[in-house]
């Protein structure tokens, strides 16, 4: 069992609301990305929003839909997260995205599918995304991640439930390391000077 500090547990509440928002739209979305800021500060800001608000310390607010070209490849997204900064206002950000999960005992697959690849990043990405989309083990999940200005982070995995039961309860799933690199992506994007 992992355990959550405080501003874990302030981001799950927030990559909660994010999952049920997603949910909502059922699979099959291009990556999305939030901004977290004090619902308090939100209210302030914007009275006419107060009975819409929830009553948790961060409010995610959807901004608009990442470029089409982005959902295809990693490579595009972390150019995307590069050329993205916040306002200070933001305390945080989250984005969640649709990903395919592999069991352990595929990265002999994967390796097989990568090694005359190597010295071509683009050639190796796309090779691992059609190895990983064509193997019979393949799960779909949606892959959250949710980082603080002030150090926090979290991710969560939510698998696409096999039944595809659109009233299935959500549950999103924790593990070490998870997406360490998309963490820094995000953290990245807090640090940036905004335009």
């Amino acid at each position: 069992m992992i355990e959550f500090g405080p501003n874990e547990d302030l981001l799950a509440r927030c990559v909660r609301d994010v999952a049920d928002h997603v949910d909502s739209r059922g699979w099959g979305q291009p990556p999305t990305l939030f901004a977290l800021v004090p619902t308090a500060d939100l209210a302030e800001a914007e009275p006419a929003l107060i009975d819409h608000l929830d009553e948790g310390e961060l409010t995610p607010i959807e901004q608009e839909a990442i470029p089409h070209d982005i959902g295809g490849g990693s490579r595009a997204l972390d150019e995307f997260l590069a050329t993205t900064s916040w306002p200070p206002a933001v305390v945080g950000c989250a984005l969640v995205q649709e990903i395919v999960v592999l069991p352990p005992e595929a990265e002999t697959d994967l390796d097989d599918a990568l090694a005359p690849l190597l010295a071509d990043r683009d050639a190796a990405d796309e090779a691992a995304r059609a190895a990983a989309v064509a193997h019979p083990e393949r799960r779909e999940a949606r892959l959250f991640a949710a980082v603080l200005r002030d150090g926090g982070s979290l991710c969560l995995l939510q698998l696409r439930p096999e039944d595809d039961d659109p009233y299935s309860e959500i549950e999103l799933l924790a593990y070490e390391n998870l997406a360490p690199n998309l963490v820094d992506a995000l953290y990245a994007t807090l640090d940036a000077t905004p335009d």
